[in-house]
């Protein structure tokens, strides 16, 4: 050992050894597209759990509990029906205008809501994206299975009320076809949610502006109206067709209401608008993942 000047005491001889820092990574980069996707299915566990418990208390304060997951839709039907069927007449032309009403609200409100919850979930849960290390797509993910499951009882609601209130529809084959119209819904509704997430995350006033353009979606989707009033308007009516909300609603009245299989331009146009979103809506969200720390 040898002492210097400073009477700091230093090795003679000192060894420097090498280090392997090939294996080390910056704590919250961002990782490849294709591992991030491994990291939130390993996460998947966390994402439906977390999902069931938030099902199981959003209602919890409520008296009636769940049943204002079925109320909800009921009451807005109700409403838009006395407004536009009754006092402005748009039903008048439309066969079982009550069935058609019914479909188109509570399809758009299963949208409206899963895009609402998947836009707002990192900004919601900031001190969680703040606080723990997890591919932040498990939240907006996470708020769509949440979404699903509180939309089971409402899809069984809309079916039952297309069966009793007439005039009543028959159950036909093309009933099944629901399924695959859900699950491509599901799809835009996640990519939309995901994109808009990190636009909120980033500048907030995105989210009072929310509800306005959901609310010019539903009047672009003809819940409660027939498309038809824009024939002489071929501009607009290109517009509303091309709307990826009204192609859903219009397949699931023509299943559920009128017996007509859908047809293939429908599908089609359909699955590219969800795929369309789902691809970059994810893409977009993993590009700002080191982003949302720093919030």
């Amino acid at each position: 050992m040898t002492q210097t000047q400073e009477n700091v005491v230093v090795p003679a001889a000192a060894k420097i050894l090498p280090v392997n820092l090939s294996h080390l990574s910056r704590v919250g980069a961002r990782p490849a597209f294709l591992d991030y996707l491994v990291q939130l299915w390993d996460f998947r566990s966390f994402i439906i759990y977390d999902a069931r418990a938030r099902v199981k208390s959003g209602t919890r304060r409520d008296k009636l509990g769940s049943a204002w997951l079925l109320l909800n839709p009921i009451f807005n039907g109700v409403t838009y029906f006395v407004i536009f069927g009754l006092l402005l007449g748009t039903g008048n032309g439309i066969p079982n205008f009550i069935g058609y009403l019914t479909i188109g609200i509570f399809m758009f409100q299963m949208t409206s809501g899963a895009i609402t919850g998947g836009a707002r979930s990192i900004q919601q849960n900031r001190a969680l994206v703040q606080g723990f290390t997890f591919p932040r797509a498990a939240l907006p993910l996470g708020v769509n299975i949440r979404e699903a499951m509180v939309n089971v009882p409402m899809i069984l609601a809309m079916l039952l009320l297309v069966l009793v209130i007439p005039p009543t529809e028959p159950i036909t084959w093309r009933w099944l076809l629901i399924i695959p119209v859900l699950l491509l819904q599901f799809l835009f509704n996640l990519g939309v949610g995901m994109a808009l997430a990190r636009v909120i995350s980033r500048v907030n006033d995105v989210s009072h502006l929310l509800p306005f353009a959901l609310r010019a979606l539903m009047y672009l989707s003809a819940i409660f109206f027939s498309y038809e009033r824009f024939i002489q308007h071929p501009v607009l009516l290109s517009i509303m067709q091309a709307n990826p909300m009204f192609i859903i609603i219009d397949i699931t009245r023509d299943c559920l209401l009128y017996g007509v299989t859908p047809a293939l331009q429908s599908w089609v146009v359909l699955t590219a608008w969800s795929l369309s979103a789902l691809i970059i809506g994810s893409v977009y969200f993993w590009k700002g993942e080191e982003s949302y720390v720093r919030g």
